[in-house]
């Protein structure tokens, strides 16, 4: 009978070992993914003032918000929370740093995030991030916003998903542009809110939402034929410019739209994008570019991976402007999915590479020795140190490694040893001293 409860509280991941292998191994190849397109790892604090961290914050923000409590002994006095995403703490620390860091400033931040949202299934009230950003001083040029797109796609590849993710791409200067010419520009906030929604609602719902807002009959059926564009480029660009709207911010919006699809087809990702006008993302922070993805089979799911470009973010901290664009790919809620579905490659058999398993504890110092030379060659390895039965031994090895060796009396005075496959049976002489390729296992000595 448990003591207390020790379950983890509602809305954190807790993985066993083969899954956090799982879990750990994408995480990994997003890194290095991210640095193999030039970006620069950086940390920021998790706990933050509060007054930080609501900087930009809307909706209900300030309501999920974890508060720190700190004792009396604490020195700082003012208010601290818990980071509840990476973008407004990477506002600070480009301005607290702005003279150390070269513009435009191509990082990355991988972490922990928390929200005090109700938990349900796949979400999470502590879960990971993993962010891309470009931080431009004074001004970012467009082309940077396909740089982070075609980034978080490349990213994608590495799950090795039987579907490529899809990148629906927006601009919220051509909703805005539009509403503008339907002088409804006092409304765009609530009506880009409706939009935001209408794929979680029916039709009709979405129709009801806007006449609501007191929007007559003719500019709700505009509204809703509008953002039922989408397609590939050629198309939407088209039909865009066939609505002749004059507005400047539209137009704006419809050229830089353009060039982004333009250039993210030039690098042969034609069949991963698609312009989408449903796409304008709640967050008021961004300003021109937003983006979704989602797996085409698995629409259900929702967004897995999502961004935008922000002209003034850090706007609250300083009087200098900072534009920049980034996206963030939800790793706790998309992994948890894709693992529900059946959808990632399991790392259990990489595990481990070796358990090396002693016979009784005369054994002991041999086999130690033996692991350790297993490890300067980059293997993996356990020691299994247990006074159980050998074949007890071999059987709680078998679940950690893919490969085992024991090691008896007469392996100690031979100096011969053999290494076992847990999943063929197939047992080969291995020499220790010559092991040259860690990615070799049978043929040559190892």
């Amino acid at each position: 009978m448990k003591k207390v409860n020790t379950s983890p509280i509602s809305g954190m991941q807790e993985l066993l070992p083969e899954d956090q292998a799982t879990f750990d191994s994408l995480k990994t190849k997003i890194l290095n993914t991210y640095k193999k397109h030039g970006f620069l790892s950086i940390e920021t604090p998790i706990i933050d003032r509060t007054e930080i961290l609501l900087a930009k914050a809307g909706g209900d923000t300030e309501k999920q918000i974890y508060k720190v409590v700190k004792t009396a002994e604490a020195e700082d006095s003012a208010d601290q929370a818990l980071r509840f995403d990476h973008t407004v703490p990477l506002a600070r620390y480009v301005i607290e740093h702005e003279n150390e860091l070269q513009f435009p400033f191509k990082v990355t931040q991988i972490g922990r995030n928390y929200r005090g949202e109700r938990a349900q299934k796949g979400r999470f009230r502590e879960f990971y991030q993993c962010d891309v950003d470009i931080i431009g001083r004074g001004k970012l040029e467009i082309a940077y916003d396909a740089d982070v797109i075609s980034t978080l796609l490349k990213a994608f590849e590495t799950f090795e998903l039987e579907t490529p993710v899809l990148a629906r791409i927006n601009n919220r200067k051509i909703i805005a542009g539009l509403l503008n010419a339907l002088n409804l520009n006092n409304q765009t906030a609530e009506i880009m809110n409706v939009i935001d929604h209408a794929e979680k609602v029916t039709p009709e719902q979405t129709k009801q939402s806007l006449e609501e807002l007191g929007i007559d009959e003719r500019n709700v059926k505009k509204i809703i034929a509008f953002t039922n564009l989408h397609g590939e480029r050629s198309f939407v660009i088209k039909e865009l410019n066939n609505l002749e709207i004059t507005d400047e911010t539209y137009q704006e919006g419809v050229t830089e739209l353009d060039q982004i699809l333009y250039l993210l087809e030039s690098m042969e990702l034609k069949d991963q994008i698609e312009a989408d006008m449903k796409i304008v993302r709640g967050l008021d922070y961004y300003t021109g570019t937003v983006f979704e993805f989602i797996l085409p089979e698995h629409k259900n799911i929702g967004s897995v991976c999502g961004g935008g470009r922000y002209e003034n973010l850090t706007g609250y901290f300083s009087d200098k402007s900072f534009p920049g664009v980034g996206g963030s790919i939800g790793l706790t809620r998309l992994f948890y999915i894709l693992n529900e579905k059946g959808l990632l490659k399991s790392e259990k058999d990489n595990l481990l590479d070796y358990a090396v398993i002693p016979v009784s504890e005369h054994e002991y110092d041999e086999a130690l020795n033996v692991a350790e030379k297993l490890r300067d060659k980059n293997y993996n390895t356990t020691v299994i140190l247990t006074d159980k039965k050998l074949g007890q031994k071999l059987d709680h090895a078998s679940k950690l490694a893919r490969n085992g060796i024991v090691i008896g009396e007469e392996e100690v005075n031979s100096k011969i040893l053999k290494a076992k496959s847990f999943e063929t049976g197939e047992s080969n002489e291995i020499n220790i001293e010559v092991v040259s390729n860690p990615e070799d296992f049978w043929g040559d000595q190892i």
